[in-house]
């Protein structure tokens, strides 16, 4: 675990420069709006360790699966968002030595990321081997107000020597992404342009045929007078820069504004990519700076007005789950249903930038009460654009009428996991997408959400449970064999309990969906059964399934068991496990591992989380008890599951210890994997552990409720959520709750076991002594 971020409120805060912790750095300080993102690589050159990343939403490369011998139905290709065109890069020469952090004297450096205004600035001073000394100050951001551009404003002051300065800000396309087989290239140029102080290229993905267009333009002012520049151009093989040099005294400041834009032909036709690229320049550059700047604070201020948490008493804590909220809204806004969130987001190459269930499992209820409804709403049409995909990737397996099978892993709908564990056998990733509808449906109470999308996806996530389960005349029950649960450190097991479970719940689901769209909207459902040929006997074999499905379970220890033959194994717990043994992931053998009852992450535990309403508190406490000494959270979706559960449990110690955990994953190295990128969905559980964990927020009959305690680490939270139309700002403190209308409906709402009439614009409180 590293400890080398300054806690602050607002900011992330780096003092001293450390080459080994570069990497992690750059993940950490990483930027982002939605529709493109960038690691905070140095805008100079930098020869030390690095991973340079830039990435542009949407596009990426199905690069060849490498596998040592085939299966039908494999995957043909690995997806992975592509490293894009380097805008910010800046080649800074003092007279004649490149300015690098990895060969100068770095006499002091401090690296600053303030979220409240999403601006990284970092400042150094560095002495350089011909004993030139200068002072730099670089501030830049990916601008959510305009999702196309980003700025950089970069000083350089030379302290002891007058001189030349020769700057040469540049677009690189000539790069490759750090994991590509066999290091192959993945762009190709279409075009490129320079004209005094703008510059342009135009690259082509190859297979995918996507087209970026990056272009700059650059301002140059000495002491604040803005210099005419006439520079030079510069191009190589896909890159394009202009260079000039520039007279300096001592203490003279030089300020280069740098502004950019990535346009996508995903947005564009690729004949008019570059005019429009042009357009977007131009209007960025008339504005200028400052008021891109000030657009930008103005709207992360409107971000922070939805959805901060504040925590009083804990200055780690506070850093904490702003920097996880503010890694969210970086990486996904919700504008276009096109996209998705990548576990890693904008900040590294690590699970190639592509969809997983952790989207519908962990980030929807993030969305879901911090952002407009659209934005939640939005990642499930995306699954919906994509059902036909699944039908065809559950054909390919031998499913058949209409199964659908959504994938672990897609850019397009298209399975493309490399791992045949995952690929063929982790098929509880379809139950969470329909869980997902009906949690969105639960929190907004959109039930016309099935009409036009939810229940054809219900139908075909049905279709397939109903086909992979198979009778056991041994049991005279229906089983389902050859699986992987949530807990990855066990594969092909049979009769996996989260797996049985989420299966009938989804067909139950279906069932009573399709009574709601029947019962509302008759002309939509006769419609859509004729499109899908369904007929009510899919129903009849639903309900007999849901009726006679195995679930194993221990009746002594009353626990449900994870699979059949788990109590088999030798059941050592983590903490008997050496320090020198963590994590097994990186220490042990996958054999020893697989034969292991350790975990890596909730999986009986997740089931109940899911469906906690439909267990007593007793049940909970025996799994609970049961499970987490053998879990070793070897994921990164672990932890908020535990602290939730825990927190449920009114165990308040453990909930708050996977609370930290959870909440200064990256910022602390916890897991020593930061520098291959932030784990952002992950960091949306960190939210669910305060707000469903902490406040015990819940919505039960079309209502929230709340079942508050105080960490007694804290003097108070707070945080606003949305629900219903109603903005709601809700504190507890060691007195008790108050909850504050912003808006102007009325709710009704759960404080413990009671109800509480909420009026619009009002507020009520409820001290401790009350829910005694």
């Amino acid at each position: 675990m590293k400890n080398y971020i300054k806690a602050d409120e607002w900011n992330i805060i780096e003092e001293g420069f450390d080459p080994h912790l570069n990497k992690i750095s750059e993940s950490i300080f990483s930027l982002g709006n939605g529709r493109m993102g960038q690691r905070a690589n140095f805008e100079e050159t930098y020869s030390g360790e690095t991973l340079l990343g830039n990435y542009v939403a949407g596009v990426y490369y199905p690069d060849k699966t490498r596998v040592g011998w085939w299966k039908n139905g494999y995957p043909e290709y690995f997806a992975k968002v592509l490293n894009a065109a380097n805008w910010v890069g800046i080649e800074v020469k003092i007279e004649g030595e490149i300015l690098d952090l990895a060969t100068a004297e770095v006499i002091d450096f401090k690296r600053v990321l303030n979220m409240h205004a999403g601006i990284l600035e970092r400042t150094f001073t560095a002495k350089l081997k011909n004993s030139k000394t200068v002072k730099v100050k670089a501030t830049r951001f990916c601008s959510i107000a305009d999702d196309e551009v980003g700025a950089i404003c970069y000083s350089i002051t030379p302290l002891d020597f007058e001189g030349k300065i020769t700057l040469m800000p540049f677009i690189d396309g000539d790069v490759k992404n750090q994991d590509s087989n066999y290091d192959e290239k993945f762009w190709d140029k279409v075009a490129d342009e320079i004209s005094g102080t703008e510059a342009y290229i135009k690259l082509r993905t190859k297979k995918t045929e996507f087209e970026v267009c990056t272009g700059s333009n650059i301002e140059l002012y000495k002491n604040s007078e803005k210099i005419e520049l006439n520079p030079e151009a510069v191009r190589k093989e896909k890159f394009v820069g202009q260079t000039f040099s520039v007279d300096v005294k001592a203490n003279e400041e030089i300020i280069l504004i740098k502004i950019a834009a990535n346009l996508s032909s995903e947005n564009y036709p690729k004949e008019t990519l570059l005019q429009e690229t042009k357009s977007v320049i131009a209007k960025a550059s008339a504005k200028g700076f400052d008021t891109l700047l000030n657009e930008q604070t103005q709207a992360w201020a409107t971000k922070w007005e939805e959805s901060d948490i504040i925590i009083e008493g804990d200055v780690s804590a506070q850093q904490a789950i702003r920097f996880n909220i503010f890694q969210l809204f970086q990486t996904y806004t919700g504008k276009d249903d096109r996209l998705n969130i990548g576990p890693k987001g904008f900040t590294g190459e690590k699970y190639g930038g592509s969809t997983y269930w952790d989207t519908e499992a962990y980030c929807v209820p993030f969305y879901l009460a911090t952002a407009p409804q659209e934005v939640s709403k939005n990642l499930l049409i995306y699954r919906h654009k994509h059902l036909q995909k699944a039908i065809e990737n559950a054909a390919k397996l031998g499913f058949k009428d209409g199964a659908a099978l959504y994938p672990m892993v897609t850019m397009n709908g298209e399975e493309c996991h490399n791992e045949w564990e995952i690929t063929f056998e982790e098929i509880h990733r379809n139950g969470a997408i329909a869980f997902a509808i009906y949690n969105y449906i639960r929190y907004t109470g959109d039930e016309s959400y099935l009409f036009d999308y939810g229940l054809e996806v219900l139908i075909g996530i049905a279709r397939f449970w109903k086909q992979r389960v198979n009778w056991s005349s041994e049991k005279q029950q229906y089983v389902m064999l050859g699986v992987t649960g949530p807990n990855e450190y066990e594969n092909n097991v049979n009769n996996n309990w989260y797996t049985n479970i989420l299966a009938t719940w989804c067909m139950k689901y279906a069932t009573q969906a399709a009574e709601i769209v029947k019962n509302q909207h008759s002309e939509k459902y006769k419609s859509l059964l004729k499109n899908i040929n369904f007929n009510d006997q899919e129903f009849a074999d639903w309900a007999d399934i849901i009726e006679k499905m195995y679930y194993p379970a221990d009746a002594e220890k009353g626990i449900f068991l994870q699979q059949d033959g788990y109590l088999d194994k030798e059941q050592t717990l983590v903490k008997d496990l050496p320090e020198s043994d963590r994590p097994i992931n990186q220490k042990w053998s996958w054999d020893r591992i697989l034969r292991s009852p350790f975990i890596k992450q909730a999986d009986v535990l997740q089931g109940l989380y899911f469906f906690e309403e439909d267990y007593d508190l007793e049940t909970l406490r025996r799994n609970f008890d049961f499970y987490e000494p053998r879990t070793v959270h070897e994921s990164s979706l672990s932890p908020c599951v535990h602290s939730i559960l825990a927190a449920k449990l009114n165990d308040e110690t453990r909930a708050y210890e996977f609370y930290l955990r959870t909440a200064r994953l990256d910022l602390d190295d916890y897991n020593n994997d930061t520098e291959d990128g932030l784990h952002i969905t992950s960091m949306a559980g960190t939210w669910m552990s305060v707000v469903e964990g902490f406040a015990g927020m819940r919505v039960r009959e079309g209502k929230l409720v709340f079942n508050p305690f105080l960490p007694a680490q804290w003097k108070s939270f707070s945080f606003t959520i949305g629900f219903r139309g109603a903005t709601l700002k809700v504190e507890i403190t060691d007195s008790g709750i108050k909850v504050k209308n912003n808006a102007t409906v009325d709710l009704e709402i759960g404080i413990k076991d009671q109800f509480y009439k909420l009026a619009g614009n009002g507020k009520i409180e409820v001290d401790n002594a009350e829910l005694v």
